[in-house]
């Protein structure tokens, strides 16, 4: 028997208050059609006895305390799922926005998902490569990893994200096997006009499924985007055997719509006003993320999220860095020097990489060379930080040695165009062109088997580029006629 409760007991915000309520389930979607008959949708979010709180998607405004009917559908929310779904752009709540029609489900699935048994769970192993790096060489991120990326505001994480989206892959997994989930939650209409516009001018978006929440859109939408992206990233890894990288901005816009939501219903906040369960909230999206025995295909996150005055102790990057494997930290000062992407190294890390990189993954000095790498940066800031004191002139040889090493390593290691591609063996060898500024001796992370191996043939790579650069130099100076003109008879003969 269908039953239509007639009225409202209370409107607060983008919540309503029914009361005796019979046989309401936690979360169930409720329909909602008002005065001029248009409908909308809820959710049941809190329940008191017969009395029930109801989240409504599209907000309250127009909503009647007297002639409003309320049904209740008996399921929770459910994402219309089918294999065509690749390509196909939605709104935060899932509904199509491409003019493309209706997604023909060959199923529906809860959007808040299952849990993944963690017996089931399988190690995340093997890397995917981004082309970036930074990313690839010293945070490597790793198949069924949740790796996030820290970002302040007005930095270039937008366009962090778009190259990451389009030069992804993963080894061994063929073109028509990985595909891209991208959510953006409260962004701007230009943004969202740039994540199309660069998705289809790049010819991948026939590979991606896109969800976008607009700042100007129902805060409540943006509670379902990130939910919504992921059963349909777990539809297609776990069901349709794919590699599914879901790429999730912002989160910090995700976690105060969860905040304005919390205050509507009274509840008791937290540090800075956030609920105090943002931590197991944010855990049930994150947690999504991995692989499961029995299946082919895998779910690998990268969430990213804006640091309020880029403070890496706020509640949402604090929380986030408890649940993920690892971080990527954008750094301003790099950001305003013009270096792309300014990519943090010393804070940045990858707790999963050593698992999924090294022979049979990446190469076989991978893993010695990003040691390196990390233990030759820190001594650079450690010079430049005693040149501030007593300045650059007076630091030993070593120390700048050192300094350009760091200079080297900020312009070509971690500085790359935004349409830049390089593969993992090029990030490598450019590792290893950078570690001969600095004498072989002052290498005390690698074995001398790895630095003949490595160093030498790299130091001979640079002699010979530096030798034809010059001898480049002098023929292009002779031809070009340097050098005192001849006068008088000898410039007639």
């Amino acid at each position: 028997m269908i039953i239509d409760y007639i009225g409202v007991k209370d409107i607060n915000g983008p919540l309503i208050v029914l009361d005796n309520v019979d046989n309401a389930s936690f979360e169930e979607i409720v329909d909602i059609r008002l005065d001029d008959g248009t409908m909308r949708q809820g959710r049941i979010v809190q329940i008191d006895g017969k009395r029930v709180v109801i989240q409504v998607f599209e907000g309250t405004r127009g909503i009647s305390l007297t002639n409003t009917r309320t049904r209740l559908t008996g399921h929770p929310m459910e994402m219309p799922l089918s294999p065509s779904i690749l390509g196909r752009v939605f709104d935060g709540a899932g509904r199509p926005i491409d003019g493309l029609g209706d997604v023909f489900p060959v199923k529906k699935a809860n959007v808040n998902g299952t849990p993944i048994n963690p017996v089931s769970r399988l190690y995340p192993k093997n890397y995917i490569n981004t082309g970036i790096s930074t990313i690839d060489v010293l945070m490597t991120l790793i198949r069924g990893q949740k790796l996030p990326i820290f970002s302040g505001s007005g930095m270039k994480h937008n366009e962090l994200a778009v190259q990451i989206a389009r030069q992804a892959k993963i080894t061994g997994a063929e073109n028509g096997n990985f595909a891209i989930v991208f959510a953006a939650m409260g962004v701007k209409e230009d943004v969202a006009d740039y994540f199309r516009r660069s998705f289809d001018e790049s010819g991948i978006l026939q590979h991606v499924v896109m969800f976008i929440n607009l700042a100007n859109d129902p805060i409540i939408e943006r509670i379902l985007t990130p939910r919504c992206a992921l059963t349909v990233a777990e539809y297609l890894a776990f069901e349709l055997g794919m590699h599914i990288l879901v790429i999730m901005t912002d989160m910090t816009s995700y976690a105060e719509a969860l905040r304005e939501f919390s205050s509507s219903k009274g509840e008791i906040p937290g540090r800075k006003g956030y609920p105090g369960y943002l931590y197991s909230d944010l855990a049930s999206l994150y947690e999504r993320a991995g692989m499961i025995r029995g299946k082919p295909g895998s779910v690998t996150q990268i969430p990213i999220l804006t640091m309020p005055n880029d403070d890496v102790t706020h509640p949402v990057p604090d929380l986030t860095g408890y649940i993920t494997e690892g971080q990527i930290v954008l750094d301003r000062s790099l950001d305003a020097s013009g270096i792309y992407p300014p990519v943090a190294v010393l804070p940045s890390l990858s707790r999963l990489m050593k698992d999924g990189i090294g022979a049979g993954y990446t190469r076989e000095d991978h893993s010695a060379l990003s040691n390196q790498l990390f233990a030759a940066y820190a001594k650079v800031m450690d010079a430049r930080s005693l040149a501030s004191v007593i300045g650059e002139e007076e630091l030993s040889p070593e120390d700048k040695q050192y300094l350009e090493f760091g200079r080297q390593f900020e312009s070509k290691f971690v500085n790359q165009g935004s349409s830049e591609n390089r593969t993992i063996e090029q990030s490598l060898d450019l590792g290893w062109e950078l570690l001969t500024i600095l004498p072989r001796e002052s290498l005390d992370r690698l074995d001398d088997v790895t630095l003949d191996k490595y160093y030498e043939p790299a130091k001979k790579r640079v002699q010979q580029a530096d030798t034809s650069e010059k001898g480049r130099l002098n023929t292009s100076g002779l031809t070009s006629g340097n050098g005192p003109e001849p006068e008088g008879e000898a410039a007639n003969e």
